[in-house]
Order: C-alpha cells, then sequence, then structure tokens
C-alpha cells in the first residue's frame, strides 16, 4: 500500500487527494494531479507537501 507520509510514494502525475492550509481545519480534501513535490525529507508525519497541476499547494493524504 502506497503512504502519504513517504515521499518515495508519491510521484509526479500521481491522482492525489491534498488538504490545503486553510483546509486544515475542516479536514476538506482536494484531488488533483501531482506537478512537484515540495518536501524535501524522505517523509513527514503529516502528509508530503505537494503542489498540484492547478497551482493549489497542500499535504497528500490520500493516494489514489
Amino acid at each position: 500500500m502506497l503512504d502519504a507520509t513517504q515521499r518515495k510514494d508519491i510521484k509526479s502525475g500521481q491522482s492525489v487527494a491534498i488538504v490545503l492550509k486553510q483546509d486544515q481545519r475542516s479536514g476538506i480534501l482536494t484531488h488533483g494531479i501531482v506537478r512537484d513535490i515540495l518536501t524535501k525529507s524522505p517523509n513527514h508525519h503529516h502528509g508530503i507537501k505537494v503542489r498540484l497541476m492547478s497551482g493549489e499547494v497542500g499535504r497528500v493524504k490520500e493516494i489514489n
């Protein structure tokens, strides 16, 4: 199973669900395609930060 907290499991072009900074309290997920991986470390306990093709930035919660 792919893990949203592991950088190695996330690739550019992948379909993911992220939580945007302003949606962290509500937990609303935004779906899109990964353009850039912004987290440099191999893992992050809140999810790897990515930029979607739409330009939105957030942490990955689900890998589709």
